[in-house]
């Protein structure tokens, strides 16, 4: 009886955390956007660091999946090349050292890699938060 209570908890706070994103998202300007597309990458880094010290090689994986997708389909894809020239060059080269990184953490469960991505992830969002005029906030899903 207490396991359903618990479950139901946990499934009424997960959909309370979607429409919270869900809410930002369909706020968001741009700049917002790529500003919630770092923190859900950072939140599935951190996601991949409790596994990797839990021994939990599933879930890991699925959480630097999901850090690896936002990188790639989000942050990289929403580079413009044309205006960002050489700034976006160099962005892609850290989004895919930074993706490398989660790998070689993820095949060898290195928490140095992990922590060598997130530190790259954390030093650009910041930054991009800085220039955008975004208040800093934690990283969440």
């Amino acid at each position: 009886m207490l396991h359903h209570a618990s479950a139901r908890i946990r499934q009424a706070t997960l959909t309370y955390s979607r429409i919270g994103l869900e809410t930002q998202v369909l706020g968001a300007n741009p700049q917002q956007l790529i500003a919630l597309l770092f923190d859900g990458a950072l939140a599935a880094i951190q996601r991949a660091r409790l596994h990797l010290r839990n021994g939990n090689i599933s879930d890991r994986g699925l959480a630097i999946s999901k850090a690896i997708d936002i990188i790639e389909s989000g942050l990289k894809s929403s580079l413009d090349h044309k205006v960002g020239g050489d700034l976006a060059t160099k962005l892609v080269t850290v989004y895919d050292l930074a993706i490398q990184n989660l790998m070689l953490a993820n095949l060898h469960a290195d928490m140095q890699k992990l922590e060598l991505a997130e530190r790259l992830l954390r030093n650009i969002g910041e930054a991009w938060k800085v220039a955008a005029g975004i208040s800093n906030t934690p990283a969440s899903e």
